[in-house]
């Protein structure tokens, strides 16, 4: 039901955009994408493109795509660890030079490219964009900022997720469930310890990915780490 991913930029990504259920089921035949960006790493001066500036019309945005002015008119985002940035279908957004971002998606494929740098593919070409599609389903307007999410770092009808912060001292244990309603994916972003769940114990550090089953009852994280859990 979830993509869970590293996203180690050395360049500028493409700028994208993904439809919502209903345009992804009717005209792609599977679903859309929601997703979210936890920031694990990034280089001084490093950023994010996220929704517009300002509100831009239809020709507008149709026109900036065709003579590459696009960025001009997309709010950009400067970061650091641990920001998060919550996209909703529609927002267009795109991966900055010198991030290392961890991103949480509903299951899906579905991306349209409106910019990508005159980049080339294997064939020599510049890769395709979807402008028509893309005008179709972008919201062109400043992206909300003032997502309130309570006690989680991100929460959707898709998933949930929240951030554990172990320090080896005083909080140094987790215990948690993995019920039957759902599993639980263990990113760690930082540091190192040891995960135990099922009767097993593992070593884990930066980086590791632990997928604890449903319905496996208690598990219990201990160690020096920050990491993300990942329910639906």
């Amino acid at each position: 039901p979830v993509l869970i991913k590293f996203i180690d930029a050395k360049k500028d990504l493409s700028i994208q955009v993904h439809p919502d259920n209903t345009y992804a089921l009717k005209n792609e035949g599977q679903y859309g994408k929601t997703e979210m960006w936890y920031v694990m790493d990034a280089a001084e001066g490093a950023s994010l493109l996220y929704g517009f500036s300002r509100e831009v019309s239809e020709e507008e945005f149709e026109e900036r795509i065709r003579n590459n002015t696009l960025p001009e008119v997309l709010n950009r985002v400067m970061i650091h660890k641990g920001d998060v940035l919550f996209i909703d279908p529609g927002t267009i957004h795109a991966i900055g030079a010198g991030s290392l971002i961890a991103e949480i998606q509903q299951n899906s494929n579905v991306t349209y490219r409106v910019y990508d740098y005159g980049r080339k593919g294997p064939d020599g070409k510049e890769r395709e964009l979807h402008v028509d599609k893309a005008l179709q389903v972008t919201k062109r307007e400043p992206a909300a900022t003032d997502r309130d999410f309570g006690p989680h770092v991100a929460s959707c009808e898709y998933f949930t997720v929240d951030k554990v912060i172990l320090d080896g001292l005083r909080r140094k244990k987790l215990t948690g469930e993995a019920d039957g309603t759902s599993f639980v994916s263990v990113l760690v972003m930082s540091g190192a310890g040891k995960i135990t769940a099922s009767g097993e114990t593992m070593e884990v550090k930066k980086g590791d990915s632990i997928f604890i089953t449903a319905g496996s009852g208690e598990y219990e994280l201990e160690g020096d780490m920050e990491a993300l859990l990942t329910t639906v």
